[in-house]
């Protein structure tokens, strides 16, 4: 019997809104380090260490508790006091946190000895004021000036940022106890305590947070109050609002109840047109923010669990697409924005993220979230609502997505800030020619052309059911052009697969990467030539044994552990099994669930990350982890419910009143229950089981006869047929 190997980063992360505090395992903080206390991108706690006697503790375990809190426990080395040494062990520490606006910390000391003990208790505290694009980068730049105060009265230490009209302030507080008072000298709180026997020692620490005149409250109650907070409250009235499921796979099972727990505390508040809306954030510790792309992706993936995640994403992106040029920003009229940050570097517009529009797939990605919410909702106004921004989308798409007039999409920055490479592969080494040189000039990726023909398609539906047949048809033939353009220009036959992308002379750049897999998820692929790219993308040096990895391992430019040439991203396989269940292969979307699910069971707490090493599976490996990966992240937290949807052939159609299914499940998922499936208002229990070869399925809860058996393929629009599928 093998052992199971758990695999996952060597630190804890809590978080909600924009707050996330990483840590060390032992909850501490050493700099230099990317590390920190982060809040609205600027970090504000940078050294957080705590000593006994100026000895460090030693720790035993630590963890997050909730997305939110975390404990830490530890105990002390031998040390000397005043009255003579205390042996190892003798103390226990522990260490509690939990974030909701501020930051709450609670500090136990406990005497487990036979003897009454006294000593110093000091924790270091320091504040670099950081931008968290220069921290990850590892090149900090102090701009402005930073001061620090105590006031012994207040038991108060306020560190101060200001540069010109950019300001930022950290205070702690430490509560007063039992009278015993906290002295501050050096960087360092330090507690004088004495401890009978069997007494325990606490005090709570009060993070606040200020940005110019906003000030962020801590909260009040302590570690063990936590699970009874508002935001803890509000996440578990989440959870039963959402999609959930029953099955005889635990790993299945783990796998999308994790994805729901990281999707609720990734739950973003913004400020819509009629109120605050929750929006995914894109994922922790460097992405807290408003995204297009990603954002939208995640959305899409959430559309059975929680459709209400992609209204709120159209409507917030609605108010930030552009209206004007900005070459800086890589902004036109009509394009959807890649990112949003609050820094200092984006307050003075050093980074061009205010916000940064430099993505090539978040304008037709709007238009295909804008049908899917439609098709899961029913929702009229949400389409009257948006409409005007989806015009402006197809407009966007006709005059800047397409360059050069040549009826592709291409992409290349303006900016002198601005990404090489504006895809969902924004490395700047992730596209490259077959003998490993990078693509120059513009591109044309084969997945942005996808993405326009799932977007025209879907938006001719939508002007079809709102009367403007007119319109329908011209998205229609212009669906229908592009799609025999794309199979003439980007297949080659003798490789057998289609281009990675055009480069900028118009020549096909033969790459093998798992790209092409979304445009079987788009529907451009033609029919006859679905079988080659699925089995292409199955063939080993595709097909790690722990999903499809970004690039082919034969390349040249291969590497496992590089971020988009050769690792394997859990979104980037979702999108791929749909394409797959889409084009009439169930059974190698079932595989490509099964190796991405397989993963996640190697991840503390089945929790699948951003990204993870290309390896090839072994028959006692495991999925090795990405240093620097996101966990969680939005769109690897969606990973299982698109798997999921692959697997049942799951489409809501809701102006219809009808969900269809085309079930196919694997020996390794013989059954499922969903439970509180939403089609518009209502909800439905549906049990799938494998009834030998077969899957048969029941309504136990809803009207049954708004659920049929429809076959994927043949929903799906491929060439410019009716039904497209969310």
């Amino acid at each position: 019997m093998s052992f199971k190997v758990q695999v996952g980063p060597a630190q804890i992360a809590i978080h909600q809104g924009q707050t996330v505090f990483v840590t060390r395992p032992d909850g501490q903080v050493k700099s230099p380090g990317n590390h920190g206390l982060y809040f609205r991108d600027t970090r504000l706690i940078s050294t957080w260490a705590i000593y006994v006697n100026g000895e460090k503790w030693d720790l035993l375990n630590g963890g997050a508790v909730a997305s939110h809190a975390a404990r830490i426990h530890a105990t002390n080395p031998s040390f000397m006091t005043e009255d003579g040494p205390i042996a190892a062990r003798t103390l226990g520490l522990l260490i509690g946190r939990h974030i909701e606006g501020g930051m709450h910390e609670d500090i136990y000391v406990s005497n487990n000895g036979l003897g009454a003990v006294r000593f110093n208790l000091e924790i270091a505290i320091r504040a670099d004021f950081a931008d968290i694009f220069e921290v990850k980068a590892n090149a900090v730049v102090r701009r402005g000036s930073i001061t620090t105060t105590w006031s012994p009265q207040r038991q108060m230490v306020h560190d101060s940022y200001r540069n010109r009209d950019f300001h930022r302030e950290i205070i702690v507080r430490a509560d007063a106890g039992d009278g015993e008072h906290a002295v501050y000298a050096n960087g360092r709180l330090t507690f004088e305590i004495a401890l009978k026997p069997g007494d325990v020692w606490h005090r709570c620490l009060y993070y606040e947070f200020i940005d110019g005149k906003e000030r962020i409250l801590a909260p009040r109650g302590c570690i063990d109050t936590s699970s009874e907070a508002r935001h803890s409250q509000k996440i578990s009235e989440w959870q039963t609002t959402v999609l959930k499921i029953v099955t005889s796979n635990e790993e299945f099972y783990r796998n999308f109840n994790q994805g729901v727990l990281d999707m609720a505390a990734l739950r973003l508040p913004l400020k819509g047109t009629s109120g605050m809306v929750f929006v995914p954030a894109a994922g922790l510790p460097w992405f807290l923010t408003l995204f297009g792309r990603d954002t939208l992706i995640a959305s899409l993936q959430t559309m059975i669990v929680y459709p209400e995640f992609a209204e709120g994403t159209l409507d917030v992106l609605a108010q930030y697409q552009a209206h004007e040029r900005d070459d800086y920003r890589d902004a036109e009229p009509g394009k959807i924005l890649h990112e949003l940050r609050y820094g200092e570097l984006a307050h003075f517009r050093q980074i061009p993220h205010t916000p940064y529009y430099g993505t090539a797939d978040a304008t037709p990605l709007y238009l295909v979230a804008l049908h899917a919410a439609w098709r899961a909702s029913g929702d009229a106004d949400l389409i009257e609502r948006l409409l005007p921004t989806a015009e402006a989308c197809l407009d966007w798409i006709d005059k800047y997505g397409d360059r050069d007039g040549d009826g592709f999409q291409e992409y290349q920055t303006r900016s002198s800030a601005g990404y090489e490479n504006m895809s969902w592969k924004d490395a700047g080494n992730s596209i490259v020619y077959p003998d490993g040189t990078l693509v120059e000039g513009p591109k044309a990726l084969c997945e942005l052309q996808g993405y326009v023909y799932d977007a025209w398609l879907r938006m001719a539906e939508i002007y079809e059911a709102f009367d403007n047949g007119r319109r329908a048809g011209v998205l229609r033939r212009k669906a229908h052009r592009l799609f025999q353009k794309f199979n003439e220009d980007f297949w080659d036959e003798e490789l057998g697969f289609y281009a990675l992308a055009l480069d900028g002379e118009k020549k096909k750049v033969l790459t093998v990467a798992s790209n092409v897999g979304h445009c079987l998820w788009s529907g451009i692929i033609a029919p006859e030539r679905a079988e080659q790219v699925v089995k292409r993308l199955m063939r080993k040096d595709m097909l790690s044994g722990w999903g499809i990895r970004t690039l082919s391992a034969d390349h040249p430019s291969f590497n496992p552990y590089d971020y988009q040439t050769g690792a394997v991203w859990p979104h980037d396989n979702s999108l791929i099994a749909l394409g797959m269940k889409r084009y009439g292969f169930p059974r190698e979307a079932a595989l490509v669930a099964r190796e991405v699910s397989g993963a996640a069971s190697h991840f503390l707490l089945n929790q699948l990350p951003e990204l993870y090493g290309g390896l090839q599976r072994e028959e006692d490996g495991f999925a090795v982890q990405y240093l620097g990966a996101n966990v969680p992240q939005a769109w690897a937290a969606g990973t299982p419910f698109l798997l999921l949807q692959a697997l049942l052939g799951l489409q809501q159609d809701a102006p219809r009143g009808k969900i269809y299914v085309d079930p196919v499940l694997p020996d390794w998922l013989p059954d499922i229950t969903l439970k509180d499936l939403r089609l518009g208002r209502a909800r439905f229990d549906i049990h799938f089981w494998r009834d030998g070869r077969e899957t048969q399925f029941e309504v136990l809860k809803g009207n049954a006869a708004a659920v049929e058996k429809a076959a994927l393929a043949t929903l799906a629009s491929v060439g410019g047929v009716e039904h497209v599928p969310t």
